[in-house]
């Protein structure tokens, strides 16, 4: 097996977990997954959830906490990773009505704050992209490049997810090349090849998952993270089609 651990971003069970929060995460232990990416808590506090995923033998491997609680509270959240025992925040999204440069230029003062004192205590603190950070500056600048060029990267990685470079146009495996030193985490989802270009399973659409995984296996790539943000299958049996392929190729 791969050096890679392999977790599974909460939100793409988001329903399931409303209904039985626990059980969805035993039926995530089941499928073989070593770790979840949380979205939350399920209602539990950080220790209930820390005892329930020991219980599994799963892992907090990374944590997506929005942009506003970084914000208002970051010294709370970091101790509630230190009580999971969760190595990884992230920053899942900049709010839709906060895309001008100057906002760019707070979220990389409030990333590089933020990601200083995470460093402190052991933790990482990454930021995850969609595609709207592919979109130029009017001076041509790319905000994704922007993020990282002007963030401290002792400080701040990246969690670049392969399917929104690529729906953006670009190709993953360059962006995780250039940035190959600060890319703990790793999106792992596909693309329908028609022209909806609709998330899928990995391995049935047109992102080269075989390349990215060729290429975070020899850096230092933490955890594959399988997201299904919207599935025409049942989302349980969608990650478990791409926990298996993925599991297929890695052995």
């Amino acid at each position: 097996m791969s050096k890679n651990g392999i977790a599974v971003q909460m939100y793409s069970l988001r329903n399931e977990c409303e209904k039985d929060f626990t059980g969805t995460l035993k039926k995530v232990a089941d499928l073989g997954f070593d770790g979840v990416e949380l979205a939350g808590y399920g209602g539990m506090s950080a220790a209930e959830l820390k005892a329930v995923l020991d219980n599994l033998n799963l892992k907090a491997a990374s944590n997506h906490v929005q942009l506003a609680r970084l914000e208002s509270e970051p010294e709370q959240v970091i101790r509630e990773q230190k009580v999971l025992g969760c190595d990884h925040i992230v920053c899942p999204v900049l709010p839709r009505d906060r895309h001008s440069r100057e906002d760019y230029e707070k979220l990389v003062q409030t990333l590089n704050e933020v990601g200083e004192m995470s460093a402190a205590e052991g933790i990482t603190l990454s930021y995850h992209n969609h595609d709207f950070e592919l979109l130029p500056f009017e001076d041509g600048v790319v905000p994704l490049a922007y993020i990282m060029d002007q963030s401290n990267p002792d400080w701040v990685k990246a969690e670049f997810d392969v399917y929104w470079l690529k729906k953006a146009g670009e190709d993953p495996v360059e962006w995780l090349k250039k940035y190959q030193e600060r890319t703990p985490l790793v999106h792992l989802k596909d693309m329908t090849t028609d022209g909806e270009e609709f998330f899928a399973e990995l391995g049935t659409g047109g992102v080269d998952i075989e390349a990215v995984l060729e290429h975070t296996a020899s850096v230092p790539v933490e955890w594959w993270i399988i997201e299904q943000d919207q599935s025409r299958k049942t989302p349980l049996e969608s990650i478990e089609q791409s926990i298996n392929y993925l599991k297929k190729q890695t052995v």
